[in-house]
C-alpha cells in the first residue's frame, strides 16, 4: 500500500508539474513574477516527483504536499486578492485551472493518508 500511495503522490505532483509548464509555454511566461513562478513550480513539482517515485525519504512527500499547498495558495490569491498584481476568475483558463487544483488536492490528501498511516504504524510498533 506504501507504494501505491508513494507513486499516486508522485504521479498527481507530476501532474500539477505538467499543467504549470503547459500554462507557461501557452502565454504565462510574459506575465511578470507570475511566468517565471509557473516555471520554478513546474522545475519543482517534477524534480520532487521523481524523487517521490524513486522511493526517497518521508520529508520528499511533505516536500511534495508543500508544493502542492502553495500552488493552491496561489490559485486562491489570483482568484481573490489578487497575486503581484494579477488576477483571473474561477476555474479559467480551462480545463488546466480544474485539473490542476485536483491534482494539487490530491497531492495533499494522499500525503495525509501515508502521514495517518505512518502515525498508526508507530503507534502500533510501540504498544
Amino acid at each position: 500500500m506504501n507504494t501505491v500511495l508513494r507513486l499516486a503522490t508522485a504521479a498527481c505532483l507530476a501532474v500539477s508539474g505538467y499543467l504549470h509548464a503547459q500554462l507557461y509555454v501557452g502565454g504565462y511566461r510574459v506575465i511578470p513574477l507570475i511566468g517565471p513562478s509557473f516555471l520554478v513550480q513546474a522545475s519543482a513539482a517534477f524534480a520532487v516527483a521523481v524523487l517521490v517515485a524513486l522511493g526517497g525519504p518521508f520529508l520528499l512527500r511533505l516536500a511534495a504536499a508543500a508544493l502542492a499547498a502553495g500552488a493552491l495558495a496561489g490559485f486562491v490569491l489570483s482568484r481573490t486578492t489578487g497575486l503581484f498584481g494579477f488576477s483571473e476568475q474561477g476555474f479559467q483558463p480551462a480545463p488546466e485551472a480544474l485539473l490542476s487544483v485536483l491534482a494539487e488536492a490530491a497531492v495533499l490528501v494522499l500525503v495525509a493518508v501515508t502521514l495517518y498511516r505512518v502515525r498508526r504504524g508507530t503507534r502500533t510498533v510501540r504498544a
